[in-house]
């Protein structure tokens, strides 16, 4: 059975497509709006996507693949994004990373076993000033030393557990 958009991000796209001089221009937004619905962008939502905007495919596959805000594969409820561009590194980067991934039992592009985290190396999340940054789902966190990133996964996991069993990301 082929993908197909629900009516509100129908109603959505169409609110967006008025927006934007081309269908193209709306490329980005109706990705986002795929990728909330989905949880990730499969072969299947970017060929929705590409069908909706009468895009070619190879244009939406391309847009999906070059920015690593879109998820092309399924993640965990916590997609946890820790920045490792120049400033970042330079404040702590390198140790969170590698904090995390002794806490996850994880290597970055990985998914614990429970389906509960994900973690991934991403380049710049714009907060260079307070630095390092790390990003979960939509949430941004600043100055997340090796301690404080021990800290925000007890808290998530805490949260896991308080709400019940593990659905993709945003669940």
């Amino acid at each position: 059975m082929a993908l197909s958009f629900s009516k509100e991000n129908q109603e959505r796209i169409q609110t967006l497509l008025g927006r934007y001089p081309t269908k193209m221009a709306a490329c980005l937004p109706v990705l986002h709006l795929a990728q909330q619905q989905f949880g990730f962008l499969s072969p299947e939502a970017q060929e929705l996507v590409a069908r909706t905007l009468e895009l070619e495919l190879t244009h939406v596959h391309g847009v999906a693949t070059f920015y690593s805000m879109f998820n092309k594969r399924p993640v965990g409820r916590y997609h946890v994004q820790v920045c490792t561009n120049v400033s970042c590194l330079l404040c702590g980067a390198s140790e969170t990373m590698s904090r995390l991934q002794r806490k996850l039992g994880i290597a970055p592009g990985e998914t614990t076993a429970d389906g509960l985290f994900t973690l991934t190396e991403v380049e710049c999340l714009a907060y260079c000033g307070t630095a390092p940054a790390v990003q979960v789902n939509d949430d941004v966190y600043e100055l997340v030393g090796e301690n404080k990133a021990e800290e925000l996964i007890d808290q998530l996991r805490a949260a896991a557990a308080a709400s019940g069993p593990v659905g993709g990301a945003g669940a």
